[in-house]
Order: structure tokens, then sequence, then C-alpha cells
């Protein structure tokens, strides 16, 4: 993760544009002595549902952002992490995305679980200033990575 999407990561926690949604617990007590990370049943390492280039929102606060970056699992620092109050903490092992991200007020970076967001079916462009950087325009909501980023 860059030290611009981490800043950006900070002001969104900042602003309480962190993951609300409640964890589940793994199943199962743990073993005396080891703290275990809470994530849903049956579940490890999963494909992601998003994909870069798509519009997303946020299932609980107003913004919504173009995804140009996913992390197959959560990969920001513990100190972002821990600064999410336990009790709505989503776990470590799922998809967390890189949005170019707005709201009615401003543009910035969020990083957001897969867990947190649904798509965006608006069809409405997101006005990012970055977005022109990463992506051509192909439609109005629509995204294409450039050929230029690609790995």
């Amino acid at each position: 993760m860059s030290s611009l999407s981490k800043f950006f990561s900070r002001i969104g926690a900042a602003f309480g544009l962190v993951d609300r949604t409640p964890p589940d617990p793994v199943p199962g007590p743990a073993p005396a002595g080891e703290i275990r990370e809470q994530r849903p049943p049956n579940e490890s390492r999963r494909v992601a549902k998003f994909q870069i280039g798509q519009v997303v929102r946020h299932r609980m606060f107003p913004f919504r952002g173009v995804i140009f970056d996913v992390d197959p699992e959560f990969n920001n620092t513990d100190e972002w992490y821990e600064s999410i109050p336990e009790e709505v903490r989503p776990h470590k092992a799922q998809p967390y995305y890189h949005l170019f991200a707005e709201n009615e007020r401003t543009h910035y970076v969020a990083y957001v679980s897969e867990q947190n967001l649904l798509p965006d079916e608006t069809a409405e462009p997101v006005n990012h200033p970055d977005i022109v950087d990463v992506f051509d325009v192909v439609d109005k909501g629509q995204y294409r990575l450039k050929s230029s980023m690609a790995n």
C-alpha cells in the first residue's frame, strides 16, 4: 500500500468512513492462550467479488467510488485496523478494495472491506480527479484501466 493510500485511509478513519458491519466470529473456541482472527464460518481466502474499474458504493455510508486496486485480504497497518472499534471491526480474511471515492463534499481514497461494498447501479460517473490518470472512461459509470497501468 502506498504512503498516499495509507494517508487517505487514516483520513477516512478519522472522518468515520470505516467499516461498521459486525464481523462473524470463527466457529468453536480458541485453544487456551490463542487469539483467533474473526472471519465468517468455512471461509478462508476468497476470490474478489468486485473488479478494478467497477463503481461501488458503501453499504452504510453515503459514498461511492471506482476500484483501483484489490488486496486479497487486509493489507493496511495494524494501527489503522485497531482504530476501528472491535465490536464492528471487519475480519481480515476477505478482499479489501482501494477506491477513488467521493461523497457530497469531497474526494478521497478509501480502503474498504468487501463485506461493506455493494455494486453501484446508478451508471453515474465518479468525479474523482485522479481517475483520468488511471482509467479510460468507457461510458458513464464504466472505467477501463489504461494499458500503461496494467501489470
